[in-house]
């Protein structure tokens, strides 16, 4: 802790030199990307709805497979779910503006080096989101349905319902798009350096810690071959990660430059 807590000093007095802006301007530009972000996940809404039934297909079919269907015990249950459904696609489609508007509310604090990993950035958390994503929808949504349901609840009638099924699967769905994300949190973090893979690599068993407790947490079975299967790709991500952060960190690249010199 006192090796980071240095480090994020260490960031700070390095930065000190950028051209800095007031709190007021600061609130500013912080108002002007919300509202840009906010319009963009409303039209990305507006796009989505129009194809909310296949989406709901798309929901509906790990259920399909097992040949159930979703009930639902208020009339505005199915309402509800095309909208939600509309409302997340609709972030997934508008999320390269929203990540954009993010990259220029954080730049400012940035050299214009570092500037250059606008689309790299926006590239890859947008696939690793949706590379989480998919895994939970293709593999862990399926396992978890048919061992809940046909092994700890066989001999019960199931009666699934739209509420209770759709916080189910967004649990999983964006609970693992959001983990895969953990690249790019330790991208920032080295390019800032306030971590570095010396760092990463000597406190690599408390992330390994952290990680089975988020896995614990999220993980829809109890059993533990299953939530190894669920932090197996978390486990590699942090390894992709601590190989970005010996690219990307500003220690580094400074004595690449020195030497260059």
């Amino acid at each position: 802790m006192a090796d980071l807590i240095d480090n994020v000093r260490a960031n700070v007095a390095d930065r000190a030199d950028l051209p800095g802006m007031t709190l007021m301007e600061h609130l500013d530009e912080l108002r002007k990307r919300l509202i840009r972000a906010v319009i963009a996940l409303l039209c990305g809404f507006g796009v989505a709805y129009i194809f909310h039934v296949r989406l709901f297909g798309y929901i509906q079919k790990p259920l399909n497979d097992l040949g159930m269907k979703l009930a639902f015990t208020h009339p505005t249950d199915p309402l509800n779910l095309y909208i939600k459904t509309a409302l997340v696609g609709g972030a997934i489609i508008a999320s390269p503006f929203i990540l954009y508007q993010l990259w220029l509310f954080i730049s400012p604090g940035m050299y214009a080096n570092e500037k250059r990993y606008v689309w790299p950035f926006m590239g890859s958390t947008v696939g690793l989101f949706l590379a989480g994503a998919w895994f939970g929808y293709r593999y862990i949504l399926p396992g978890a349905l048919s061992t809940l349901i046909n092994g700890f609840g066989k001999g019960f009638q199931p009666i699934i319902t739209i509420e209770d099924y759709t916080g189910f699967f967004l649990a999983i769905i964006l609970g693992l798009g959001i983990t895969f994300e953990l690249p790019i949190l330790i991208f920032f973090l080295s390019l800032f350096g306030i971590v570095d893979a010396k760092f990463l690599l000597k406190h690599i068993r408390y992330a390994v810690l952290i990680i089975f407790l988020i896995t614990a947490i999220i993980c829809p079975l109890p059993d533990p071959i299953s939530m190894c299967i669920f932090a197996s790709p978390m486990l590699v991500l942090y390894g992709l990660g601590v190989v970005i952060a010996v690219f990307v960190n500003p220690n580094r690249r400074k004595a690449k430059e020195l030497k260059a010199s």
